[in-house]
């Protein structure tokens, strides 16, 4: 990596795709507590950003992510209790700031995606892989534990799966991540075909209301937290009362009653002019 550049690329679009990606080539995209501070940094900012409607999270080289830096873990081996705890927390935080995004977000892999890597995938909403792509749940080999990441891994595989792959550390394919639910779709490993792929599902994002998609997201958060009982009912029922008479609510009613496109829809027709 050309010692200029960050290990985060942050670009954002005219349509308002913004893309964060994965730059630190040299260490096939290991985390460390720059890599994770930065990607933190440019999501807050993204999540305040009035013109994002949706991020892409990629990376460039031939690996999306190897994971924990093991020169960073090494570091803090030597460090105290509290230290420890304080570096784990960032992590965390990543996680959590990633998995409550509010905009769709879309994972795009390549490569190796191993340890943390994973956890990074499970908080996205959508999640693509090339044919090639590697999985690893590797912590326990090294003596430690998938701990920050758990929640979110353990939610998107299920309980059972999760178990097998913590506790063998086996690597799997990205049939075997499909079958399972980690990636929702996989495509050859044509470089081109995954950016293809990326761009397809930009454009069809790019269609649906921006308030909508949010408040969707919300939806799902809340309906997987809560037991499905006169409160989340209640919920549920004043949430579709608003929605239908908020302003795109009503933009998207009346469109499609007038057989036009609502306001939110690119004028470039669909051009998403997504960063590459």
């Amino acid at each position: 990596m050309n010692p200029a550049q960050p290990s985060v690329l942050c670009e954002l679009s005219a349509s308002g795709i913004a893309s964060l990606t994965l730059n630190r080539i040299d260490k096939s995209n290991a985390f460390d507590d720059q890599m994770i501070a930065l990607l933190l940094h440019h999501l807050n900012d993204l999540a305040k950003d009035t013109k994002v409607r949706l991020l892409v999270l990629k990376a460039n080289g031939r690996h999306f992510s190897a994971g924990a830096d093991l020169n960073w873990m090494r570091a803090m081996a030597t460090k105290s209790h509290s230290d420890n705890h304080s570096d784990a927390a960032q992590l965390a935080l990543l996680m959590q700031t990633l998995d409550t995004f509010p905009h769709p977000t879309i994972a795009a892999v390549q490569g190796c995606a191993f340890g943390g890597a994973l956890g990074i995938i499970c908080c996205c909403d959508i999640a693509l892989a090339s044919a090639g792509a590697r999985f690893c749940l590797s912590e326990v080999k090294l003596g430690l534990i998938p701990a920050t990441i758990a929640p979110y891994v353990c939610r998107t595989l299920g309980q059972r799966q999760a178990r097998r792959y913590m506790l063998t550390a086996e690597p799997f394919d990205a049939a075997s991540a499909l079958q399972m639910g980690l990636i929702h779709q996989q495509v050859s490993d044509q470089p081109q075909d995954l950016s293809l792929a990326v761009q397809q599902l930009c454009e069809q994002i790019l269609l649906n209301s921006p308030a909508a998609l949010t408040q969707a997201k919300a939806l799902c958060q809340r309906c997987a937290d809560s037991p499905l009982d006169q409160k989340l009912i209640a919920y549920t029922s004043q949430l579709i009362a608003d929605i239908r008479v908020s302003p795109q609510g009503q933009e998207g009613l009346s469109a499609f009653f007038a057989k036009r496109a609502p306001n939110w829809i690119p004028p470039s027709g669909g051009n998403t002019g997504e960063p590459q």
